[in-house]
């Protein structure tokens, strides 16, 4: 099986976590996201219409290093 085209990666030690998507045979970086607000903005920039609806479906978005909608280390 592939890999969800989206990952959010682990929390950075500042905050925040890094948004890429896999597209063309690529990973590109849209942003860094420091909530389900920034993630949903850098998702339809990417050309999804609807980013609410795919957030907590894992064919979708891989969660890494903590879990899904946490942005900060604690």
């Amino acid at each position: 099986m592939e890999s969800a085209p989206i990952t959010v990666h682990r929390p950075s030690p500042s905050g925040g976590r890094r948004v890429s998507v896999h597209r063309h045979g690529r990973d590109e970086i849209l942003g860094l996201a420091f909530s389900d607000t920034d993630l949903r903005v850098f998702l339809e920039a990417a050309g999804i219409t609807d980013p609410e609806l795919i957030l907590d479906d894992p064919a979708w978005v891989e969660w890494r290093g903590a879990d899904a909608h946490r942005w900060n280390v604690d």
